[in-house]
């Protein structure tokens, strides 16, 4: 039989896979705003920094550009590069971020929760020293799951080490020493999130028999507290009072289940498989992105779309090759392409992803405009600027509709380089993000002990 501990940790991950305590919203309660959505979207192996400039820069900015120098130009005088141009539609709301550094984080080929955290980590728990910023911008915009992570793991190495479709750590932090759980197939996904509304009769018997396991649980484990002194009274009344948190969780998902119950993801069986092809499992992962946040299930989704590890299969023009971006990121061609030109193609599909999640949540309206109006979706590495990355660069594409907070829209955005005047880190950018929605905090991250420069604080000139 299992231990209480062994049974609470298998429900705390199958059951949830996410945060525990926040209370629904689907609109401020003061203000009758809608809230703000943030979407994080990072990938492996690096982003290129030189990949982001516009082709159409004069001499002058590829210079400036080069220098690594501050300065700002209008994407709606430049064409954006090729791999780009899935989101041509989009750049009234797109910003190129270039300058930012994170050396503060584990860089290399693997970060774990580094770059969402802004400190050093790695596989060890210990590791985790506060929740990232993705779990505190979802304290700022509760619902009823705070928030939902997806990810293509890797089939070797980094944080799933090959059980690419199950329920594992994820890449974000809920608080000092407590991992996040990433759905990693679009079939286990729906079938934890939305088994409140299924139609299968054996989910619905399931979903039910767990919430009287919960109820009996939640009675029981107070009871034992109260007979309990010190350090065990402390533990077994956090097992309770986590017991607690899933079953309002559930109390509020059903009372908004008939919206949920909308918006429950109708995906092709090829992408229910368990052996899918890693195209096809990012598309249907994006599907279940999309359903969580129109529903209202939640405000704040991160969704790892490849790591170092990650195999890919079913890349446009390579659709029979199983690609190791390992050996991508030592310049190996495959297929008769260039390790170039395989970077490319995968950005270009990490930009299909990005357009389809802008394009759908414009087309549904919400308080005069549209759902994307309330949202900032943001596109990055998880180790930095190269493949053995360095953190001396950290590039962003953002995605923001007209509401969020930041004047950073429609512009290349270069800050200075390393060590320059005026230089920001990953811990600036973040901090920016928290004081703009309502979190004052003075500076979010660990601090870079090579830099002589002023570190704290958020980057004045993107609030305004």
């Amino acid at each position: 039989m299992k231990s209480r501990r062994e049974f609470l940790s298998h429900t705390l991950t199958g059951t949830a896979a996410m945060s525990l305590a926040a209370p629904g919203l689907l609109a401020d309660s003061t203000t009758g705003k809608p809230p703000m959505r943030f979407i994080f979207i990072h990938k492996g192996n690096g982003l290129l920094p030189e990949s982001l400039i516009p082709p159409s820069f004069d001499k002058q900015q590829l210079e400036t550009e080069k220098g690594k120098e501050a300065f700002s130009a209008d994407l709606d005088e430049h064409d954006l590069p090729q791999w780009m141009s899935p989101l041509a539609e989009h750049t009234k709301n797109m910003t190129i971020l270039q300058g930012l550094s994170g050396k503060m984080c584990t860089t290399g080929h693997h970060t774990w929760c580094s770059s969402l955290g802004a400190f050093k980590a790695n596989e060890r728990l210990s590791s985790i020293k506060w929740a990232t910023v993705d779990f505190e911008l979802a304290k700022l915009f509760p619902s009823p799951f705070e928030h939902i992570e997806l990810a293509c793991f890797p089939n070797g190495g980094g944080n799933a080490r090959g059980n690419i479709n199950g329920i594992e750590k994820g890449f974000s932090a809920r608080g000092a020493q407590q991992p996040n759980y990433a759905f990693g197939s679009p079939k286990v996904a729906i079938q934890e999130l939305f088994k409140s509304v299924s139609a299968n009769e054996t989910q619905r018997t399931r979903y039910e028999l767990e919430r009287r396991m919960l109820q009996f649980l939640a009675t029981n484990e107070t009871d034992l507290a109260e007979q309990l002194n010190g350090v065990e009274r402390t533990k077994v009344g956090n097992y309770a009072a986590a017991i607690q948190g899933i079953r309002g969780r559930n109390r509020r998902v059903d009372a908004m289940s008939d919206v949920i119950r909308k918006h429950v993801p109708q995906l092709d069986e090829k992408y229910l498989a368990e052996d899918l092809s890693t195209i096809d499992r990012q598309f249907g992962l994006t599907e279940v992105l999309l359903s969580t946040l129109i529903s209202g299930m939640t405000n704040v989704a991160t969704f790892t779309v490849d790591e170092l590890g990650t195999r890919y299969t079913g890349l446009s023009d390579l659709e029979g090759e199983n690609i190791n971006l390992h050996d991508v990121g030592h310049n190996k061609s495959i297929g008769g392409f260039e390790a170039s030109e395989i970077r490319e193609k995968v950005r270009r599909q990490h930009m299909t992803l990005i357009d389809r999640i802008v394009t759908r949540l414009k087309s549904v309206p919400e308080a005069g405009g549209s759902m994307f109006d309330n949202t900032m979706l943001f596109y990055f590495s998880d180790n930095g600027e190269t493949h053995h990355s360095k953190g001396s660069e950290w590039p962003f594409i953002v995605l923001a509709g007209d509401n969020a907070c930041l004047d950073i829209s429609r512009r290349y955005i270069r800050l200075p380089g390393y060590g320059k005047p005026g230089h920001k880190t990953l811990g600036n950018w973040y901090t920016t993000l928290l004081n703009g929605y309502g979190n004052n905090i003075n500076h979010y991250g660990a601090l870079d002990v090579g830099l002589t420069i002023e570190q704290k604080g958020p980057i004045q000139q993107f609030l305004g």
